[in-house]
């Protein structure tokens, strides 16, 4: 009997600790937009694109009650990431200059791509 009020008690601390830790996150917030249009349209495209998703997977979220077994949360952080990524890609587009020879290693690969 002991031993059992002992693990009800432990996995009781446990459950409230595990919620503490997820209401204390802060809340993602949409993806900024911040490439520069004039130099790399086809960047800014992308990262709007990127904040117009995060818009209609919320969207879903609260259309499902947030049941989306932290897929949908997921998702979210990915695309936060990938408009960060093209942020720093149009930071990178930018310091190169055209017939320059790049220091990124990925110029490397596609330059020896067939065209």
């Amino acid at each position: 009997m002991l031993r059992r009020s002992i693990v009800l008690r432990s996995s009781l601390a446990i459950a409230l600790l595990c919620g503490v830790v997820l209401f204390a996150q802060k809340p993602l917030e949409r993806p900024a937009e911040n490439v520069n249009a004039q130099r790399n349209p086809n960047l800014a495209a992308a990262q709007k694109l990127c904040g117009q998703a995060f818009e209609e997977v919320t969207k879903a979220q609260k259309a499902n009650k947030y049941d989306m077994k932290g897929h949908a949360q997921k998702a979210k952080q990915l695309l936060v990431q990938a408009s960060q990524e093209l942020a720093e890609a149009d930071k990178i587009a930018d310091s190169a200059t055209p017939g320059s020879t790049s220091k990124n290693p990925a110029s490397a690969v596609t330059s020896k791509l067939p065209h």
